[in-house]
């Protein structure tokens, strides 16, 4: 009952708006009986004459003008707000969240999501910093970004950042006195900054490779952190030999304020990926973070 008046109510509007069968039956899209039917009906049920029919014209009986005044307003309102969902739909709004590391915030996702947020107001991203490889499905994260090689089996993965190499640095301060390591193993005889990753089950065993050969040495020193800024801070004040990203160090290591070491140990590898499940339904709002994420050589 409801479903058919608001129908047949839709169509006496434009009826009453247009004063003709003809010009209101091809408007709606429907034939001029079909429509002079529709309205028949819509009169039965409702007990009243809503219009006054001549050869000429058609035009509202006062009692089609009170439905005109009454509820034809409301029914503008309705169809505004669907053609505004609808419009919604295909605008990119809403929240995306993403699991990363602090370092890949800093480094990759702001830099590039800054300069488009601007052109997207009703876009809204939450970015939370954490270095355990996060449940995105269980925690409800639309997106996770982390190195390759921690990408979960199962997931698309777009790559967002160019190659990335870890360096073992250590201020001339620190070295003054001490023989420079060679390989690997010679960390052991070092003072080195830790650092303590969940993923990794505890200290992160510093990994080298060189002509395919694989070494992971675990070190020890005085301080030990779970994010990487502070490990810079520490080598630059003489703390000992920090394992870190070589964006994060090379302007440092340019002016003298730091030594990298083990160079030749330390091959770059695939940087960051954003990554998320298959069966993710994809929005607008979605593709725009992707799209404006993806790395381009």
């Amino acid at each position: 009952m409801l479903r058919e008046n608001i129908t047949d109510l839709m169509s006496f509007v434009v009826v009453a708006q247009t004063g003709s069968f003809t010009r209101a039956a091809a408007q709606i899209g429907v034939s001029q009986s079909a429509l002079s039917h529709s309205m028949r009906a819509l009169e039965e049920r409702l007990g009243m004459r809503l219009l006054a029919r001549t050869t000429r014209k058609v035009t509202p009986t006062p009692e089609g003008e009170r439905v005109l005044e009454r509820i034809a307003p409301h029914l503008a309102e309705i169809e505004e707000e669907l053609e505004s969902l609808i419009e919604m739909r295909d605008r990119p709004a809403g929240t995306i969240r993403i699991t990363t590391t602090d370092y890949a915030a800093d480094t990759v996702i702001w830099p590039k999501l800054a300069p488009i947020l601007k052109d997207y107001p009703d876009l809204k991203v939450e970015i939370v910093s954490d270095y355990g490889l996060t449940d995105i499905v269980g925690e409800r994260f639309d997106a996770g970004v982390r190195l390759g090689e921690q990408v979960a089996e199962g997931m698309i993965a777009v790559r967002i950042g160019p190659d990335f190499r870890m360096l073992a640095i250590g201020s001339p301060t620190y070295f003054a006195g001490r023989s420079i390591p060679r390989v690997p193993q010679d960390l052991t005889d070092h003072v080195c900054i830790n650092l303590r990753l969940a993923t990794h089950g505890g200290l992160y065993a510093w990994e080298f490779e060189r002509d395919g050969r694989e070494l992971r040495v675990r070190v020890d020193g005085q301080l030990t952190f779970n994010t990487i800024d502070p490990m810079v801070e520490a080598a630059l004040q003489g703390y000992g030999i920090g394992y870190v990203p070589e964006s994060l160090v090379r302007h440092h290591i340019e002016a003298g304020r730091l030594t990298a070491v083990l160079e030749d140990w330390c091959p770059p590898f695939p940087g960051y990926f954003l990554y998320y499940p298959h069966r993710r339904r994809t929005s607008p709002a979605f593709s725009v973070i992707v799209e404006a994420l993806r790395h381009r050589d």
